[in-house]
């Protein structure tokens, strides 16, 4: 019994360390495969011993929340969902009742109040009896209506998500790979979380809701598909549903399987919930669960292979990202040979060395990852020096996981990696110089730092005769050189690749020092960290850049090769200030959006992702089209503009 007794309580310290990282830190120290053979392992001892340790994650709903937001008391607790990834259970659940079969989406839960037709405040899920208050990042959600037409109050519950698409979209636009977000979950719980909405109207946040907690008066006909029905009549977008019993379940399972790998929305199983509201009502609920309705998991398909090697890749921070190397298997209809073991903790935890047999699966049925390690032989090469440069490396602990790192600063890949941002089309857009062009040119010593690029004219001979180049090859990207000397301080400030400081954040920076370089370099943290949307993470990073004295004396050296022009046109020009657009549907006069926006922010205008109140005007060609778009401007009396009738402002 004691020996049990210890294992339990070892099992509740992993799993809600666990836990806290993916809640509140928004980081994985273990696959969510692990995560559930040890919970379950930790529900078997429990049932075996009748006891259930104090902290136990089975009879605790959540974690305490950690930020500046607000926090409110939920009206009633919000359980966790009972849960099975055996067909033949569930089956047994459901039984002859009809019962509604939905998508479990892998966002953040929302409960949403609506009084006299409005969004009135919006509060996230928290630890099931207190979360924070998010009303404001609510109102820019891409599809939430902000008006309905049902006037009493309406309390509802949600999944706040973002798709695969927006999530690579995001990610592409981060070039250091440290800060990327590991998935679609953790970049939206950071979204919704923003003490700054405008960020997350940038991040095309998606509501779907999937319970309908209270709504004045109204006779849902003690059917929760009424309630499902009744919300799509007030502009909500409800979870995808079948009616099921058991008769159909195991045809609507495979059904909604053999969606997962084109499905743009994360999901982690389906949910039950039986359809009939009074005897769902009438099986109450246990301490943790409620007994109307239970989620089903999928099974992982698990394939056995052999690690044929791990091979390191280094990025443009010095980070070295470990991946595992397998025998090709098929997984979920398609052939894997590769996983991401994230970081030297993991690698450790599973105890992986060559030749090993493993077990793989794709979480979520879709990203590759290792399951276990049958062999565990043990982790024995981790390298002592990079890959690409042949430096010294060093393993980092940060917040106890253990990282590998190149400490050489001349690393050919920082270079490559941070040239590559320099010279791309939202930085300085300098065209024909390719990663594997600027891979040439680092090696032979053209380039050794950003104002190299704009002085090649003194490797011309060498570069004509180069393989892949030539004269009208050179030429060409002596044009695109020298038409990337006239830019913005912005662009020259975002294509510098400072951790956290996107092109949007760097606008921000120029502005509120009118693209004075010695005032904003002169600038302290608290300065800049008061800036609206800047904050002190990212006030921190800007100034250590520029207290390294190499990297201001290279950012003065590039700024002698460049001409720099307004961010904005003078103060006379500036006929849209104050004024909010959205940009949706294809263009005809404009090349890109980037364009179009770059003229309105010119005029002194703003661009943001979704239509609200403070939306001034929405531009679409198609103004009669039936988009999310074009019906929540018409609700609230935006005017929708074409092209032209944009221009004419």
């Amino acid at each position: 019994m004691e020996e049990k007794k210890a294992r339990m309580k070892e099992l509740a310290g992993l799993l809600n360390q666990a836990g806290r990282a993916y809640y509140q830190e928004a980081r994985e120290i273990m696959s969510n495969y692990e995560y559930d053979r040890l919970y379950d392992e930790l529900e078997d001892l429990e049932r075996e011993t009748g006891i259930v340790l104090s902290g136990s994650p089975t009879v605790r709903v959540g974690y305490e929340v950690l930020s500046e937001l607000p926090k409110e008391r939920h009206e009633r607790p919000m359980l966790s969902l009972d849960k099975t990834k055996d067909t033949e259970v569930l089956k047994e659940w459901v039984g002859p009742h009809r019962t509604l079969l939905s998508w479990k989406l892998d966002g953040l839960t929302i409960v949403l109040t609506y009084r006299e037709g409005r969004l009135y405040k919006a509060v996230t899920r928290g630890n099931g009896e207190v979360g924070e208050v998010i009303t404001n990042n609510a109102r820019v959600f891409q599809n939430l209506p902000l008006k309905i037409s049902f006037e009493g109050e309406l309390v509802l519950r949600g999944e706040a998500v973002i798709g695969y698409r927006e999530f690579e979209r995001i990610n592409r636009e981060i070039p250091d790979t440290e800060a990327k977000y590991k998935n679609p979950r953790n970049l939206c719980s950071g979204s919704v979380r923003q003490l700054n909405n405008e960020i997350t109207a940038g991040r095309n946040v998606n509501f779907f809701a999937f319970s309908l907690v209270r709504a004045e008066g109204v006779d849902f006909e003690n059917s929760h598909e009424q309630e499902f029905l009744w919300l799509k009549s007030q502009g909500f977008e409800t979870v995808e549903y079948e009616v099921v019993t058991e008769e159909n379940l195991e045809a609507a399972i495979s059904r909604f399987a053999g969606r997962i790998e084109k499905n743009d929305f994360p999901s982690d199983g389906l949910v039950a919930l039986y359809d009939d509201i009074s005897y769902g009502n009438s099986l109450g609920r246990t301490s943790k669960f409620p007994r109307d309705s239970m989620a089903f998991k999928w099974a992982d398909e698990i394939r056995e292979t052999k690690l044929l090697e791990i091979a390191w890749s280094p990025s443009r921070t010095g980070l070295i990202n470990p991946v595992a190397i397998f025998e090709p298997v098929e997984l979920e209809g398609t052939t894997v040979s590769r996983a991401s073991v994230h970081n030297v903790s993991i690698l450790r935890s599973l105890e992986l060395g060559i030749g090993d047999t493993i077990e793989v699966y794709k979480a979520n049925m879709i990203i590759p990852q290792i399951a276990e390690n049958r062999t565990r032989s043990g982790l024995k090469d981790i390298p002592e020096t990079c890959p690409v440069c042949g430096g010294a490396t060093e393993i980092r602990k940060v917040n106890d996981v253990e990282s590998l790192y190149c400490i050489n600063r001349e690393c050919q890949a920082k270079k490559i990696k941070s040239f590559t941002l320099f010279v791309s089309r939202d930085a300085l857009n300098i065209e024909g110089l390719s990663e594997a062009s600027l891979e040439k040119f680092i090696a032979r010593g053209f380039i050794h730092e950003f104002a190299d690029i704009f002085r090649l004219d003194r490797w011309r001979e060498e570069i004509v005769e180069m393989e892949g180049f030539g004269e009208k090859s050179y030429e060409n990207l002596t044009a695109s050189i020298e038409k990337a000397r006239k830019t913005t301080l912005a662009k020259v400030i975002y294509s510098l690749g400072i951790l956290n400081i996107g092109l949007a954040v760097a606008k921000l920076i120029c502005r509120e020092f009118d693209n004075d370089v010695e005032r904003m370099l002169a600038a302290t943290a608290e300065e800049l960290a008061v800036i609206d949307g800047v904050g002190g993470v990212i006030a921190s990073s800007f100034v250590n850049y520029f207290q390294d004295t190499g990297n201001k004396e290279r950012f003065y050296r590039l700024l002698q090769e460049l001409k720099l022009q307004k961010e904005t046109a003078d103060t006379g020009e500036q006929s849209l200030k104050g004024k909010v657009f959205v940009i949706t549907g294809s263009l005809a006069r404009f090349s890109n959006r980037r364009e179009l926006q770059e003229l309105i922010e010119a005029k002194g205008g703003k661009v943001t992702g979704s239509v609200t109140g403070k939306t001034d005007y929405l531009i679409n060609n198609d103004a009669a089209s039936g988009s999310s778009k074009n019906k929540k401007a018409k609700e609230l009396g935006i005017p929708i503009l074409t092209e032209e009738e944009f221009l004419a402002l």
